[in-house]
């Protein structure tokens, strides 16, 4: 690794001009990246890191007002022109963005929009030797058949491929720097491994410097060699990855890897209280029999199988194969496996978003197979949806308040205006967001606050059964462990039956009175947190446990070596 940087970051001072004043989102920010090394920068949501990153490719909005550099290869971004950003952009530095359901056109081929780059940068390349390119890429990433899908639209793909399409476009183009901004978001936690190994590889091979930004400290322990960590604009720590790990030295830091969710230990409460990691809960031993708990069933799957149709020349596609389970009132499911495996596909269906096609599925006594969708109609106001992009989820031309409102317009159309608003107040603050901010609109929010708005809507009608998919993915540690806290204090309060949908067996280990893991569409697994991953029956199961990432390097590593042994077992 050379010592001279191939990326400095001089005394970086960004402010934003709002109507309620300047918003100072980074202060005097100074580091540097050599040539082979990951940084990685970590912080809460507005913390100032997304804001760093898009410094690095000159992607700061006109509202920015900017001192300092940004000093790539010899050349100060800040102050480059738009035509030498438009040189600089793709061939030098890249950038894999958050939100790949955002980043993605709808419109276009994702071949189409790899290329994109490959055109404007390489413009004597033949259209067969630009497929050639795209191919490699998709496959670098492990899309399976690259060369089929290259003519697939972004909605033919999971959460996850998506985000692998999108590092695919970051690499097509073989860029000295990648400004990754949470590039494993939207991943289940063995596709994730597979990128970070990706992603070590190009540090490793190919000498690429990588700034990684993520609140996902498992990660940062896998992948990184220095850490940077960042709160409400300064830079409050810098360290080599072990030595933060080992001894955090500023509070901030410490209460961060505290707030952590590690399997068997509850540590919603460690981020509030800055200390260390909880003890694991009541160690009262989980039935050790797989018989299901008793109370009224609202949704029995037996045999349910879900067949989405091929199209033209084109074969049928089974994405949900004779899967049985039972969510009891009161009880929350989750529901855990690979993108792709038929979690948000179980979700949707029981929502009837999604047609069940084979087998039974009966959703508050109404048979989902065969549904019409007249007579589901009453019933799904008594289903709760939380969504897994909140900013795709919302419409954006209409206010936080109208968007939890909607619930109300559809199913309580005799409602006034003021007890809907009456009710939307209520709701906002129900999940700890101030009222004011139903005037606002969803890009006014940080993450964190548009997934608590989301979770405002899902129970607007204080539904029976909640479908949450997702609902903390994209949330740093902290926002998590409150989030995650509210969610649990909703449904103790309200009592309602909930199938929690995540990639993060740690999440779904603590929220969750019974685990269902799913492979490949079929149920693997069905059983309390404790029979499911403390004495897991498949090798599957034992993998995704091996591949969840721990803020440890010395663990990460020999978790890395113990997945790859079940990867290749498999």
């Amino acid at each position: 690794m050379s010592d001279r940087p191939i990326l400095s970051i001089e005394g970086l001072d960004v402010k934003f001009a709002t109507d309620s004043g300047d918003v100072h989102a980074v202060k005097e920010l100074t580091l540097e990246v050599s040539r082979g090394e990951v940084l990685a920068i970590v912080g809460e949501s507005g913390s100032g890191k997304s804001v760093t990153a898009r410094s690095v490719l000159g992607l700061l909005p006109e509202t920015a007002v900017t001192n300092g550099a940004v000093v790539l290869q010899g050349r100060d971004v800040l102050a480059a022109s738009k035509t030498q950003l438009r040189k600089l952009r793709g061939a030098d530095v890249s950038m894999v963005f958050q939100e790949p359901s955002t980043a993605l056109n709808p419109v276009f081929t994702i071949g189409w929009q790899i290329a994109e780059g490959l055109r404007a940068h390489n413009p004597k390349l033949t259209k067969k030797e630009i497929r050639s390119r795209v191919v490699q890429a998709l496959e670098d990433v492990g899309i399976p058949d690259a060369a089929d899908r290259y003519d697939y639209y972004p909605h033919q793909f999971s959460g996850g491929q998506k985000q692998r399409i999108v590092i695919a476009m970051a690499l097509a183009l073989g860029a000295d720097v990648i400004v990754a901004d949470e590039p494993t978001t939207a991943l289940d936690v063995t596709v994730q491994a597979e990128i970070l190994d990706l992603l070590r590889h190009l540090r490793d091979e190919r000498g690429t410097a990588i700034v990684l930004i993520t609140h996902n400290m498992g990660v940062v322990a896998d992948l990184a060699d220095r850490v940077a960590v960042m709160y409400r604009g300064d830079l409050v720590e810098t360290a080599s990855v072990k030595d933060l790990f080992a001894a955090p030295k500023d509070p901030y830091t410490q209460a961060l890897l505290a707030a952590v969710p590690r399997l068997g230990v509850d540590s919603r409460a460690a981020f509030a209280a800055a200390e260390a990691p909880t003890p694991p809960a009541a160690d009262a031993p989980a039935s050790p029999t797989a018989e299901e708990p008793a109370g009224e069933a609202l949704v029995i799957a037996r045999g349910l199988e879900i067949v989405y149709p091929g199209g033209i020349g084109k074969p049928d596609f089974t994405a949900v194969a004779g899967v049985d389970f039972t969510v009891r009132k009161g009880e929350v499911f989750g529901l855990v496996g690979e993108s792709g495996s038929g979690k948000t596909t179980i979700g949707r269906a029981i929502a009837g978003l999604t047609t069940a096609t084979g087998g039974s599925l009966s959703v508050l006594g109404h048979e989902m197979v065969g549904m019409k969708e007249k007579a589901f109609k009453p019933l799904r106001k008594r289903i709760g949806f939380v969504f897994q992009d909140p900013a795709a989820s919302f419409n954006p031309q209409m206010t936080i308040g109208q968007c939890v409102a909607e619930p109300f317009a559809v199913h309580r159309p005799q409602m006034s205006e003021a007890d809907r608003r009456k009710q939307v107040l209520s709701l906002l603050d129900a999940v700890q967001l101030p009222t004011e901010y139903a005037d606002r609109y969803p890009h006014e929010l940080s993450g964190g606050q548009r997934q608590r708005a989301s979770l405002a809507r899902g129970i607007a009608l204080e539904p029976e059964l909640l479908i949450a998919d997702e609902p903390t993915s994209a949330l740093d540690v902290s926002v998590q462990a409150k989030v995650l806290d509210l969610f649990r204090e909703l449904q103790t309060r309200l009592g309602f039956a909930a199938v929690f949908i995540s990639h993060d067996l740690a999440v779904v280990d603590m929220l969750s009175d019974r685990i269902g893991v799913l492979f490949h569409g079929e149920l693997l697994e069905n059983g309390t947190g404790e029979q499911v991953l403390t004495r897991p029956d498949h090798d599957y199961t034992r993998r995704l446990i091996a591949s969840l990432p721990v803020p440890d390097p010395v663990e990460q590593a020999e978790r890395r070596k113990e997945a790859a042994r079940l990867r290749a077992a498999l």
